[in-house]
Formats: C-alpha cells, sequence, structure tokens
C-alpha cells in the first residue's frame, strides 16, 4: 500500500507512537511521518507508507499552521504544560493590548533559541537526552520565519493564538519568551497543527477511523488523491512507453514541460510514478521512482 495518510494526532501520542499504530493496522512495516508533533499536541500528522516514504525528501521545509493557548504565570523546563516549573507561580490578569503588542514582536524571521526538550542535536546527541538528564543543554539561536503569529484571545491567564510558520520554527519558545517579556513566565498550554504544506485538518482521519476502515477492507479509501500531491510541482501524464521508461529509471522526453525544472509524472489518473528532473531542453530523468514496472506472469 503505496500512498500519503493524513492523521488527526490524538494528545498523549508520540509521533512514533502513531506511525507504531497504523504500521499494524495497515499491516505494513514500511510507515513514516512528515514532521513531529510532540506528544500533548493534537492535529495534522502526514504519513507516508510503502515506497511513497521516498516523498518525505520533498516536506522537510513544509510551511505549518497551529492553533493554540499559552498559560502566563509561571514558565517551566519543557516550556510547554507537560514540564516542570521553573519559576515562581504568581497570579496574573493579562491586559489583552499589552499581550497583542509582544505577540507582534515575533512576526517575521528571528532568532529564536530551541526549548532545552528538543530535538536538536549536542555534540551527536538530542538535547532532551541531555536535559532529561538534568546536564547543561547548550543551545545556538536559529533563524526561524513566523509569518503569522496572531492573538486572538485573552482570557484570565491565558492566551488564544493562530501561527503560521516555517520549518523549523518552536512554538514552544514563542510562548516562554513571551512569557519572560511579559515579566511573569509562560508555557505554551495547548497546541493542534491545523495545517502542513498542502493538506489541512479536512484530510485528516483519527485512528479509530482508520481502524474501522481497514476492518471493512477500505482503508485505501482515507488516502490523499495523488493529484493533489506536491501541488507547486507541473503534471505530467505519460504514455505507455514514456512510463515504462520512467520506471525502470530511464530519461525521456517530455516536450510539453520543457520549461519547468521538476515535474509529476502520472500513470493514468491516479498512479503517480515518479518525480523527475529537467536534465536537458525536454529531457527529463526520474529523481525518484515511486512504482516500479509491474512484474509480468508468464502465459501458461
Amino acid at each position: 500500500m503505496n500512498g500519503v495518510l493524513i492523521i488527526d494526532k490524538p494528545a498523549g501520542l508520540t509521533s512514533h507512537d502513531v506511525v507504531n499504530r497504523v504500521r499494524r493496522v495497515l499491516n505494513q512495516r514500511s510507515v513514516g511521518h512528515l514532521g513531529t508533533l510532540d506528544p500533548m499536541a493534537t492535529g495534522i500528522l502526514p504519513l507516508v507508507t510503502g515506497t511513497w516514504t521516498r516523498l518525505a525528501q520533498f516536506y522537510t521545509s513544509s510551511e505549518k499552521s497551529y492553533e493554540g493557548a499559552i498559560r502566563f504565570g509561571f514558565a517551566t523546563d519543557t516550556y510547554d504544560a507537560e514540564g516542570e516549573a521553573t519559576s515562581q507561580i504568581v497570579k496574573v490578569t493579562l491586559e489583552p493590548e499589552r499581550v497583542r503588542e509582544v505577540g507582534a514582536r515575533f512576526r517575521g524571521i528571528i532568532e529564536q533559541m530551541p526549548p532545552p526538550f528538543s530535538a536538536k542535536k549536542i555534540h551527536g546527541v538530542p538535547a532532551y537526552q541531555l536535559a532529561r538528564k538534568k546536564k547543561e543543554v547548550c543551545l545556538e539561536p536559529v533563524r526561524v520565519e513566523i509569518k503569522e503569529f496572531e492573538i486572538v484571545a485573552v482570557e484570565n491567564d491565558v492566551a488564544h493564538f493562530r501561527a503560521r510558520v516555517a520549518s523549523g520554527t518552536y512554538i514552544r519558545s514563542v510562548a516562554h519568551e513571551m512569557g519572560r517579556e511579559l515579566g511573569c513566565g509562560a508555557h505554551l498550554a495547548q497546541l493542534r497543527r491545523t495545517a502542513v504544506a498542502e493538506f489541512s485538518l479536512e484530510d485528516a482521519h483519527t485512528l479509530e477511523q482508520l481502524q474501522t476502515a481497514a476492518n471493512n477492507g477500505c482503508a485505501d479509501d482515507l488516502f490523499v488523491h495523488p493529484r493533489r500531491l506536491l501541488p507547486q510541482l507541473p503534471a505530467v501524464t505519460a504514455d505507455q512507453l514514456s512510463a515504462a521508461h520512467i520506471r525502470n529509471g530511464r530519461a525521456v522526453n517530455l516536450p510539453e514541460l520543457s520549461r519547468s525544472r521538476q515535474v509529476r509524472v502520472f500513470a493514468g489518473q491516479k498512479e503517480l510514478i515518479a518525480i523527475a528532473d529537467r536534465i536537458a531542453g525536454s529531457l527529463f530523468h526520474p529523481k525518484i521512482v515511486l512504482a516500479a514496472e509491474p512484474v509480468r506472469q508468464p502465459v501458461r
């Protein structure tokens, strides 16, 4: 089973937990995800299965959207609600305009300090492994882009937000820094991912829905239609001979796409067989092959 499946991840599971569950449900060993979600977070977790795990390389810098809540009054060591308090817990009364003013400072290209409990590596060791052992975590600020960050409501000590960010941005760090700016400490209380690249919550299915579909023999109905993948790349439907060449890793002429650098190649309406790069003129060579030449059974 080759394809892209969008899971609405529940709170309490790691991304790897979800991958393992889907492997068992689909009876498929080759399953990967396109971007980790923290255990407390919910929402879109895109999965790739079978040979389509090769598509992961095209989603490493995908834009992501979130909605969530920041609680003010104390900071935590993980920068979210699952961590231990690192500052005295104080009662705060938030001024909505002041919170919005501070939040606006995080829009654009900024230097951001990753959380100590993160997958960033220090001399080859993930930072979270050092943090769990109470060892010093020395991380360097990284440049990230926060394209949108809006405080949509303020209630008591909680600010609700929407955000759209480039890959590599930590919303937990935004919450932590806002608490520091306001002088009262803060942490991420809730987080829901609402979009990744071309995928939205409308594409997502719960693990229970997947299990039910698998029990009924129609799990493939939940997969994203191949024509919706990588919409930034032009698509071409190859004829039978060209498709056979591409399946075998050979270059083909695609005159209608001679101005494109990279294209999606289909055999028929639904079968995505390759992503191909233009190497000269209208000559394209497959960068990755997703569907090899079918094995022909001998005539008896």
